[in-house]
């Protein structure tokens, strides 16, 4: 088997500690929904649904019918369910509801078309209804939500009301607080008026991973958790807000599962005054040892990371010099003497005494921790290590 340039190790441990704290905050009661959209935020979905299977978790989130096709292909466990909270397609129908995959619903078409199908296969359509409440994205309107509701109610043969549901626009940051509580206050009012109707769901769902460990008001019958359960921080505010529960100044209940690695593919010593690499961005102050690395932003390591990122060699920082090309960068490693073809780089990750952390990526790179991870090309292989 020919190798890739660099890989991905994904730790169970770290992931069983995940959950163990999303769980102490969210209480018994919620069910785990893994949200593993965007090939698990970079994570694989392949890797990581068996993993969090082997966590405990049953119920998974997806973007799209794709997505839904990729867990079931993954998934070792065949009570394990999958839910699509975005795109699907009316040509994807069929399959969906034939394998049980449960799909949010934000117009009244999509019920007509889910019953039809339905009733064609003689198989129910599994539905989340989901609900405007001021983030202006998807969901149903105030005004459409009584004839949805009595739809459910008059096609019961065909359709079950899983959940009724509302997506929170940045819930993540204290600046948006006064805008998430009125979409929470929207949400309460337009579940009271399904109440009326008669008709109520099997489970109400708010809360992402924000929402789950800062928001305990938003935690209802299931969680959507996403960010949280790959070790990471949705946001400062949020850490803070932890911080302030707990009465700590320091806190690191969530561990990152992911360490990304490559191996150093050339080294060079270089005079002062010389250039590294495309055109004049770095020039050597003094004479220096540069290690080439065999990945650049094609393989998801940020072209913004030029002259500013580091890595990890021998448990040293080595910093980024030059411009990030599509297939490699440089670094220097004029301090590290023992420096050898081949050693390990890791662009992510820690070792004894130092680490590279993905939230130092984003303050470099002005990027969400979601947006560095998900970007990770999918052709990088991923494996479970404890």
């Amino acid at each position: 088997m020919v190798r890739h340039s660099s890989r991905i190790e994904l730790s169970l441990s770290a992931l069983k500690t995940n959950f163990k704290f999303i769980r102490s905050k969210i209480g018994a009661h919620p069910i785990i929904s893994s949200v593993v959209k965007a090939n698990a935020f970079g994570h694989g979905i392949d890797p990581f649904v068996p993993m969090a299977e082997d966590c405990g978790i049953n119920h998974f989130a997806v973007a799209s019918s794709y997505e839904a096709w990729e867990v079931i292909q993954a998934r070792t466990r065949p009570e394990s369910k999958v839910m699509i909270m975005g795109i699907l397609y009316e040509t994807d129908l069929e399959w969906v509801i034939e394998n049980g995959v449960e799909f949010f619903v934000y117009d009244f078409r999509r019920l007509e078309q889910a019953r039809n199908t339905a009733r064609k296969l003689g198989k129910k359509a599994i539905i989340h209804l989901e609900v405007e409440t001021g983030g202006n994205r998807t969901g149903l309107t105030q005004k459409e939500l009584a004839p949805a509701v009595k739809f459910l109610i008059n096609n019961q043969d065909e359709l079950v009301f899983e959940g009724f549901c509302t997506h929170f626009a940045g819930i993540e940051s204290l600046a948006n607080q006064f805008r998430v509580q009125r979409q929470l206050k929207t949400f309460e009012m337009l579940y009271a008026k399904v109440k009326k109707l008669g008709y109520l769901p099997r489970l109400r769902h708010t809360a992402s991973s924000a929402a789950s460990l800062a928001f305990p008001e938003t935690v209802m019958d299931m969680v959507r958790v996403g960010t949280s359960q790959f070790g990471l921080w949705p946001s400062p505010d949020v850490y803070n807000l932890h911080l302030m529960d707990v009465g700590k100044v320091k806190d690191a209940p969530l561990k990152r599962i992911l360490t990304w690695k490559t191996d150093i593919m050339h080294l060079k010593d270089i005079k002062k005054d010389e250039f590294v690499g495309y055109g004049t961005s770095f020039q050597a102050p003094h004479d220096m040892r540069i290690a080439v690395i065999p990945l650049g932003y094609s393989n998801g390591y940020p072209r913004s990371l030029s002259n500013r990122g580091k890595v990890l060699i021998r448990g040293k920082k080595a910093p980024v010099i030059g411009l990030v090309n599509m297939n490699v960068f440089m670094v220097d490693v004029t301090h590290i003497l023992d420096v050898e073809l081949n050693d390990d780089v890791i662009l992510i990750g820690r070792t004894k005494h130092n680490s590279i952390t993905i939230r130092s990526f984003a303050e470099v790179t002005n990027a969400i921790n979601n947006e560095l991870v998900s970007r990770l090309p999918s052709a990088i292989p991923r494996k479970r290590v404890r």
